[in-house]
């Protein structure tokens, strides 16, 4: 299975203190006790392992005898996902962490369904945050997915222009998206539309031109993963 993770933004030291929320849930909810290794990392690159010396409904100590640093991963990958409906936000948020994406944009598409009012951004990209949060301990990243602000077509369409790679899913597009040479370093930038598609107004914004996954239409919460998977396997993960 492998050793649990838990976030730790300060990793000093030959004896390290996870207290605080996570140091709770490790020792309360996961009941971790003494004896057992786990991983702790600041979610940078870094980590650093050992058993847990003591526990307490306060959390863990734990006595570190291994470190490590894990390089960042390149070329950075970027998926803007148009704004979901319903649960099928955070199927989208933890599928895109547990595969390797660096950066997720939740984007307020012209069809999203999304009102735009400040208290409704502000739970959503804290929702966002925390899920991808949990999922980036869940699939022992060392480097943690982050979540941006949301952004506006404007904000995409700046993303795209500035990509080493810029890829817009598009169920009528005629390239492949396997067809496209990925670059070994930059951004490599994949926009996923809402339910209802991307918006004409939208793609003649973005300079990207479009391309298709395959013969079937994929739901928004699955698109950008797929996506995601066909690109490192050409990449990252050769």
């Amino acid at each position: 299975m492998g050793l649990a993770v838990f976030h730790l933004p300060d990793l000093d030291g030959p004896e390290l203190v996870l207290d605080g929320a996570e140091g709770r849930h490790a020792a309360v909810v996961r009941r971790i006790g003494p004896g057992e290794r786990i991983r702790l990392t600041d979610g940078r690159g870094s980590f650093a392992e050992g058993p847990v010396t003591a526990a307490s409904k306060a959390g863990l100590t734990v006595a570190v005898d291994h470190r490590g640093q894990v390089d960042q991963p390149s070329p950075r990958l970027i998926v803007v996902q148009a704004l979901p409906k319903g649960e099928r936000a955070e199927l989208a948020v933890e599928m895109l962490t547990e595969v390797g994406v660096d950066l997720v944009v939740p984007w307020n598409a012209e069809r999203s369904q999304f009102r735009a009012n400040p208290e409704r951004v502000a739970k959503t990209l804290t929702k966002w945050q925390a899920w991808a949060f949990e999922a980036s301990k869940q699939s022992r990243r060392s480097w943690f997915c982050e979540v941006a602000p949301i952004a506006s077509t404007a904000e995409v369409s700046k993303l795209l222009a500035d990509a080493a790679l810029a890829v817009v899913l598009h169920e009528e597009a005629t390239v492949p998206l396997a067809s496209l040479t990925v670059p070994a370093e930059g951004d490599v930038v994949i926009v996923v539309g809402p339910e209802g598609g991307i918006a004409p107004a939208e793609l003649d914004a973005f300079t990207a031109e479009p391309v298709r996954l395959g013969d079937t239409v994929l739901r928004t919460s699955t698109a950008g993963v797929a996506a995601a998977a066909v690109l490192l396997g050409r990449s990252r993960w050769s």
